[in-house]
């Protein structure tokens, strides 16, 4: 009879370590299943949500109104041949370059005060890329060049209300090249010269 008792104990001490091994070893799953499962998903959730523009439609009204900021864009007038601001409110970030997309395709479209947009009215912002050192680079489609015949001053508007649009409201961009279709072009009209980088011209703009 001692004899087994003393195999009983010896057996009930040999298993606690495997019972506390074991427990450690649920706990540790259990962990793992938590951070796999629920933060790395948030993670993931937020990653999407500060990287991804969300269309105006979307969540239909039940949601916090989305974010806005207000630009100045560079319209003509008939009066004279200078641009003149008109304030416009466009959708917030998530960049700047989309920032700056939006706020050219609103100079597009028009003005709201009876101004004259210098860019034809089919032009399309293909895309808007600011770089480190400054430089904005803007791809517009091939109604910029062929919507219009352009003079020198017509030239000059459609150029520098594009320009000026940017440097005036985007702390990052310094200066400006504009393409046309993806690719390089010499001139709108034979006035001004495309193939170089274009700083802001605020002597353009009226007083």
């Amino acid at each position: 009879m001692a004899a087994n008792d003393r195999r009983r104990k010896k057996r009930a001490a040999l298993s606690r370590p495997a019972l506390v091994l074991g427990g450690l070893a649920l706990v540790l799953a259990v962990l793992i299943v938590v951070f796999f499962s629920d933060g790395t998903e948030e993670k993931v959730k937020r990653f999407i949500d500060a990287n991804v523009p969300k269309p105006a439609e979307a969540g239909g009204g039940a949601g916090p109104a989305a974010a806005s900021r207000t630009v100045t864009l560079f319209f003509l007038a008939d009066a004279d041949d200078l641009l003149h601001k008109e304030a416009r409110d466009i959708a917030a970030g998530p960049t700047a370059a989309d920032e700056a997309e939006r706020a050219l395709a609103e100079l597009v479209k028009g003005s709201e005060r009876g101004l004259v947009s210098p860019l034809p009215a089919q032009t399309k912002v293909r895309q808007v890329f600011i770089g480190a050192d400054g430089l904005a680079t803007v791809d517009l489609s091939r109604e910029f060049a062929e919507g219009f015949a352009y003079g020198s001053t017509a030239e000059l508007a459609a150029v520098y209300a594009v320009v000026d649009t940017l440097v005036f409201n985007f702390a990052p961009v310094k200066r400006v090249v504009i393409l046309v279709e993806g690719a390089e072009k010499e001139t709108l009209g034979g006035h001004v010269d495309l193939t170089r980088a274009f700083l802001p011209d605020y002597s353009l703009v009226a007083r």
